[in-house]
């Protein structure tokens, strides 16, 4: 028998009638940087009809693998992933394109008989894959060239401080480098006299009600140092493997800014600023240790504010649970 009293645990299903079909079932696979979700997810499509959407807004870049961690081409042999791999570093992409092609990807797959794996650690990716994206207030432009000064005059790390005080549950999933993400949400309070997070909340999920059950799996250490020694030991790996010359090789196309989405990501940011001689090796590898902690902290953040959760923390009962949570909802 499966314990539904874990923590956080709504149902995730609908309460569709007996004449009803069920909504196909989706498994979304959260938790922060490091955590061990990969690792999981791949033994699950090893001995399930699982196929994985990548919940990752990094991964979504050619040519950035090293710093994102991204899987080999031989485990993307055995274990294909949708959605990395679609854009170049010099674009950007949206939470809404995110909406749009994970529930094309998942219909796909749903078609073919399996059942959606997204795996991830983005987590405005999820909640706008759960919640739909709200419609907010149009740009003001002298709102938001106000803002824009603001924040070239005091840096954006202070004016995400700022929108933590007014909104703190969007700030929790905004790096406090992300200047477009800090500068829109404090746009709507500023219009609106609210917090983002709220009109958000209070809004119709545009584009409709998920068509499928969600099973929500949280894959995270139990002991929060484990996770630190991870962080530092996958970054050094990281560094040891060649993410500088790939930042470099990135750099040298000549079509790419500090401030693309691209090069704000969490180790690429740091080593950009090491490679423009802003610091030197020691300091690059505690900054990025750092930066990797911060965006954990945030996620955890986000991960236990999320509703019907399954926390998954023994690094070895995390699979059996997880296949005998997915075999209850499978099976009704």
């Amino acid at each position: 028998m499966i314990d539904r009293s874990s923590r956080g645990f709504q149902s995730s299903g609908l309460d569709t009638g007996p004449a009803a079909a069920p909504r196909p079932l989706a498994i979304l696979l959260m938790g922060p940087t490091a955590g061990g979700k990969t690792a999981l997810a791949l033994e699950l499509v090893r001995r399930l009809p699982c196929a994985i959407v990548s919940v990752d807004s990094a991964m979504i870049y050619r040519g950035m693998d090293i710093g994102t961690a991204k899987p080999g081409a031989a485990v993307l042999e055995q274990a294909p992933h949708r959605l990395i791999d679609i854009l170049e570093p010099s674009e950007s992409y949206s939470t809404a394109s995110f909406r749009s092609d994970a529930l094309s990807a998942m219909a796909e797959i749903t078609a073919a008989g399996r059942i959606p794996l997204l795996v991830g650690g983005t987590m405005l990716y999820f909640r706008g894959l759960q919640q739909g994206l709200a419609p907010l207030p149009q740009a003001d432009p002298e709102v938001r060239e106000g803002l824009l000064n603001e924040g070239s005059r005091l840096g954006w790390p202070a004016m995400h401080a700022r929108l933590a005080a007014l909104d703190p549950a969007t700030a929790a999933l905004v790096h406090p480098h992300d200047p477009q993400r800090i500068q829109r949400a404090l746009e709507v309070h500023a219009i609106t006299g609210e917090p983002m997070s709220a009109l958000i909340r209070r809004a119709p999920a545009a584009g409709g009600e998920l068509p499928y059950r969600l099973l929500k799996l949280v894959r995270a250490p139990a002991d929060r140092q484990t996770l630190h020694e991870r962080i530092a030991q996958r970054f050094h790996g990281m560094l040891d493997a060649g993410l500088i010359a790939e930042v470099q090789a990135l750099w040298a196309r000549g079509d790419l800014r500090a401030d693309l989405p691209s090069m704000r990501c969490v180790g690429y940011r740091q080593v950009l600023q090491f490679i423009q001689g802003d610091y030197g090796r020691d300091e690059l590898r505690y900054r990025g240790i750092v930066a990797t902690r911060q965006l954990a902290k945030r996620q955890f953040t986000w991960l236990r504010a999320e509703s019907g959760g399954y926390w998954l923390t023994d690094d070895a009962d995390a699979l059996p649970r997880a296949l005998a949570l997915i075999a209850a909802e499978r099976n009704g």
